[in-house]
C-alpha cells in the first residue's frame, strides 16, 4: 500500500499549463494539476528519496527496476513444484496514533509484517512486496519515513520492495492523514505446504513473543485512551507503537529441521478467531495455558485501564504472543532449540485436545 516505483496516482500527462502563461483567448493562466492539490514534483522527489532504500531490498529474481508500469520477477530457484502464495493487509487505526504523535518510522514495518507473516503461515517464502500510500496532500518528509520503514521491513523478511503507488487525493483525507495497504507474493514447494491437515490431538503449541499489540486492536486501545483521558507519555507510546515483529527468517530456518504441523499468525480476532482457522476437522481444539507467558506491560495496562475481560482480551489482542507453531511432542525440544539459537524466546503455551476437553483454572479451550 504505498508507493515506491510510481510517483503518485497521477502521471506526467496531467501537468497542465505553465502557471505563468495565458491561453489564446486572453482569459489568463489556465488551471494546473497543482492548483487542484496534486503536486507531481513532490511525488517525483519522493521517488528519488526512497529509491536507494528500495534498491537495497532487491533480490536476484527481479527483472525490473523502480519506475515502470509493472514489476517483474522470476520465481525463486530450488522449487520443483512451486505454488504462489499471496497476502494483503493494512495497519488499521494504529496509523491514527502514529499520525497524532508523529511516529511514522515504524508503521512501514507493521505493513510488511502483517502481510509476510500471513504468507509464512503456510510455509511460504515471501519474495516480493508492493505498497500503496494514500494521502490528501503529500508530505514528502512523512512519506519518506513511512516508505523507508517499509523497505526496512522487507529487509527483515528477505523480500524485495518491488514497486508501489502513492496516491495524492485532495479532499479525500483530512490534513496530515494517510492510509497504507500492502501486498506480498510468496512461494512454497507444493509438497511442503503447511495447511493444518497434520494437526492432531497431542500436538504441542509453541508461542513466539510479540512486541506488543502489533497492528490489531487499536480502535479499542484508542477508546481506552479516550475514556481514561490519558495523554500517553513517551514510554507508553514506545510500547504501543512498537513495530510488528517479522518472524519469517527464524521460522523458515526452523522449518528446515522440524516438521511443523500448523502455524497461526495472531492478528485481528486474537486467539479465539485465529487458531480455529487452521483446524481441518471439527473434533479438535486448542487448550491454552494463559499463565505460561508474561504479557507485555502495555497489554496489561490496556486490560486494567479499560476494565477489559479476559475473554475480550483474547478475542481482540495477541496478548503477547504473535505467532504459534504446532508440532509433534517429539519435536518440541528441537523446535525450541532451533528458535532459541536464532535469538527467539519461544514458550510452550498449550496443546491440541479433543473438542469436548474440559479446561481447568488458568486454561482456555479454543475450537
Amino acid at each position: 500500500m504505498s508507493q515506491p516505483p510510481s510517483e503518485t496516482s497521477h502521471d506526467a500527462s496531467g501537468r497542465g499549463a505553465d502557471s505563468g502563461s495565458s491561453d489564446d483567448t486572453g482569459r489568463g493562466a489556465g488551471l494546473t494539476y497543482k492548483d487542484a492539490g496534486v503536486d507531481i514534483e513532490a511525488g517525483a522527489e519522493l521517488v528519488q528519496r526512497i529509491a536507494p532504500a528500495a534498491k537495497a531490498t532487491r533480490r536476484p529474481e527481479m527483472l525490473s527496476g523502480l519506475g515502470g508500469f509493472a514489476a517483474m520477477a522470476e520465481l525463486p530457484s530450488g522449487y520443483d513444484t512451486p505454488v504462489l502464495v499471496t497476502g494483503t493487509d493494512g495497519v488499521g487505526t494504529k496509523l491514527k496514533l502514529a499520525i497524532d504523535y508523529s511516529r511514522h518510522d515504524g508503521v512501514g514495518q507493521d505493513l510488511v509484517a502483517m502481510c509476510v507473516n500471513d504468507v509464512l503461515v503456510v510455509g511460504a517464502e515471501a519474495f516480493l512486496f508492493l505498497d500503496y500510500y494514500a494521502t490528501g496532500k503529500l508530505d514528502v518528509d512523512v512519506a519518506e519515513r513511512v516508505i523507508k520503514g517499509i523497505a526496512h521491513g522487507c529487509s527483515l523478511a528477505g523480500c524485495a520492495l518491488a514497486g508501489g503507488e502513492t496516491a495524492e487525493m485532495p479532499g479525500f483525507y483530512s490534513d496530515g492523514e494517510y492510509d497504507l495497504a500492502g501486498f506480498s507474493v510468496g512461494v512454497v514447494e507444493k509438497a511442503k505446504i503447511i495447511d493444518g491437515s497434520k494437526v492432531t490431538v497431542g500436538d504441542k503449541i509453541i508461542g513466539l513473543p510479540s512486541s506488543g499489540p502489533h497492528s490489531n486492536g487499536y480502535s479499542l486501545i484508542r477508546k481506552v485512551l479516550e475514556t481514561t483521558e490519558l495523554v500517553p507519555d513517551e514510554t507508553l507510546l514506545d510500547e504501543l507503537l512498537a513495530p510488528t515483529r517479522i518472524y519469517v527468517k527464524q521460522v523458515r530456518k526452523t522449518l528446515e529441521s522440524v516438521d511443523v504441523h500448523g502455524m497461526v499468525h495472531i492478528t485481528g480476532g486474537g486467539f479465539y478467531e485465529n487458531i480455529p482457522r487452521i483446524f481441518t476437522t471439527d473434533d479438535v481444539a486448542a487448550l491454552i495455558d494463559i499463565a505460561s507467558w508474561q504479557r507485555p506491560t502495555d497489554i496489561a495496562w490496556i486490560q486494567q485501564a479499560g476494565n477489559i475481560s479476559e475473554q475480550e482480551m483474547l478475542t481482540t489482542f495477541n496478548c503477547g504472543i504473535g505467532m504459534l507453531l504446532i508440532v509433534s511432542p517429539d519435536d518440541v525440544e528441537a523446535t525450541l532449540e532451533s528458535l532459541r539459537s536464532q535469538g527467539e524466546a519461544p514458550v510452550e503455551i498449550g496443546e491440541i485436545v479433543t473438542r469436548n476437553h474440559a479446561a481447568t483454572a488458568g486454561q482456555v479451550l479454543i475450537s
